[in-house]
């Protein structure tokens, strides 16, 4: 379970499809079917709320 530096993000996590986010102000959030290339992508993006907003909001 990677924590990350990010002012939105706290912790990211993905086991089997499900991609699991900790927001700092609402909580966890999981998102299904995530192919485990994007977590890895949203590991090494320098901004996580963009990367976020970019490719996983609205689309899992």
């Amino acid at each position: 379970m990677p924590y990350v530096r990010s002012s939105a993000i706290s912790r990211i996590e993905w086991t089997s499809g499900t991609l699991s986010i900790w927001f700092h102000e609402t909580g966890r959030y999981d998102y299904y079917g995530v192919p485990e290339s994007v977590f890895h992508e949203f590991l090494a993006a320098r901004s996580k709320g963009s990367f976020y907003n970019m490719y996983i909001k609205d689309r899992y």
